[in-house]
C-alpha cells in the first residue's frame, strides 16, 4: 500500500468513526424525545382501560341493587381466582370479556404486551398466579364484611377510589410501604378510577405510592362505610 493509499484509508476510518459518533448522538436524542411520547401514549391507553372498567362497574351496580363487586384478596398476591363476586370476574362480562379466573383456567392468562383490559400498557409481568395491572381499593367491599359495599352508602363516590394501577400481582391496592401499594408507572404519574366513573392522574407523591395514604382532599381511600374501621391495617 502506498503512502497515499494509507492516508486515504486512515482518513476513511476517521470519517467512519465520526459517522458512528453522530449516529449515537442522534439515537440518544430520538430516545430522549420518544420516551415521554411513549409514556404519554401508554398512560392515555391505561386511562381508557380504566374508564371501561368504570362503565362495567356502573352496569354491574345497576343489575345488583346498587352493590359493587368484592375487592378480591387483600394484602397477599392474588391466588384465589374462582370467586364470581370478585371484580376481575364480575365485571368483564359487562365488557364482552371472559372472567379473569376463566381465562387463567383455560391457559389464557394475559401476558405483558397483550391488548387486554387487565394489563396496562408497558406493564412488566412479575410472575405469579395472576397478572393484574389494576387493583381495587383494598378498603372497598372487602370480604371481611358480611355484605358487599352498596354505592348509595358511600358518602362521596366522586372522591372515593375504585381502581388504581398496581405492580401486577395483587387484586386490590392501597397507598402503602408494602408491595401491594398503588403505583405511578408513567414518568412518576399514576391514574385513578373513581366510583363515579371518572379517571384522574396524579403524581406518586400525591398518591402516597410506597409510603402510605397522604389523605388528600380530592382522593379518598376511605368510603364512609363500615369498612373504614379496617383501614389502619393497610
Amino acid at each position: 500500500m502506498t503512502a497515499q493509499n494509507r492516508a486515504i484509508a486512515a482518513f476513511t476510518l476517521i470519517e467512519l468513526l465520526i459517522v458512528i459518533a453522530i449516529i449515537a448522538i442522534l439515537a440518544g436524542i430520538v430516545i430522549g424525545v420518544l420516551g415521554p411520547v411513549n409514556a404519554t401514549r401508554d398512560q392515555t391507553r391505561s386511562a381508557s382501560n380504566m374508564r371501561q372498567w368504570g362503565v362495567a362497574l356502573a352496569a354491574y351496580a345497576n343489575d345488583n341493587d346498587g352493590y359493587i363487586p368484592r375487592r378480591g384478596q387483600g394484602v397477599q398476591p392474588v391466588m384465589q381466582l374462582n370467586r364470581p363476586e370478585d371484580w376481575f370476574n364480575a365485571l368483564p362480562p359487562y365488557l364482552g370479556l371472559q372472567a379473569y379466573g376463566d381465562l387463567v383456567a383455560a391457559g389464557k392468562r394475559p401476558q405483558a404486551g397483550d391488548n387486554s383490559l387487565f394489563v396496562r400498557p408497558g406493564a412488566k409481568d412479575p410472575g405469579g398466579t395472576a397478572f393484574l395491572s389494576y387493583g381495587m381499593n383494598m378498603n372497598l367491599s372487602p370480604w371481611d364484611l358480611t355484605q358487599a359495599t352498596k354505592l348509595t352508602l358511600v358518602s362521596q363516590p366522586s372522591l372515593v377510589v375504585f381502581l388504581a394501577e398496581t405492580s401486577g400481582q395483587y387484586a386490590s391496592t392501597y397507598p402503602s410501604k408494602r408491595a401491594y401499594s398503588c403505583q405511578a408507572p408513567y414518568r412518576n404519574q399514576g391514574d385513578v378510577l373513581f366510583l363515579d366513573g371518572h379517571v384522574s392522574s396524579y403524581s406518586a407523591t400525591y398518591l402516597g405510592v410506597n409510603k402510605g395514604d397522604p389523605h388528600q382532599p380530592d382522593i379518598s381511600w376511605l368510603t364512609g362505610t363500615a369498612s373504614d374501621a379496617q383501614a389502619g391495617q393497610y
